[in-house]
């Protein structure tokens, strides 16, 4: 499947990925998001990960310029996923070296990783 992204109460944006995540489709569906926010945009993400194969092999994955440039328009990051991916997916979204908080959670704790954003 790769991966989508819905938009929830207030400004909650929930990001499902399945399967391999392919660094091509990870970058539309952003952009397609990002292109209708304004400057004004600020966001909380619940990104849910299901049956997740990994990373798309030799694909560049250091292009961090998305993060980049809407670093300030996201609140807070949760995560939910397999643990066996928990510091995987802390270090690609940037935990500690973003401003927002990003927090891992196990998918059984799918309502507190809710309750924490907010």
């Amino acid at each position: 499947m790769g991966v989508t992204i819905r938009q929830e109460d207030g400004n909650l944006k929930v990001l499902l990925i399945t399967g391999l995540l392919k660094k091509s489709e990870l970058d539309a569906v952003l952009a397609a998001e990002a292109r209708q926010w304004d400057p004004a945009t600020r966001i909380q993400a619940l990104i849910i990960v299901e049956d997740f194969e990994g990373w798309e092999r030799n694909a560049d994955w250091g292009d961090t310029s998305f993060f980049f440039k809407h670093d300030d328009q996201i609140v807070k990051v949760a995560i939910v996923a397999d643990r066996k991916w928990e510091t995987d997916f802390l270090m690609f979204l940037g935990a500690g070296i973003r401003r927002a908080p990003v927090k891992f959670f196990p998918p059984h704790q799918l309502s507190r990783a809710r309750t924490w954003l907010g």
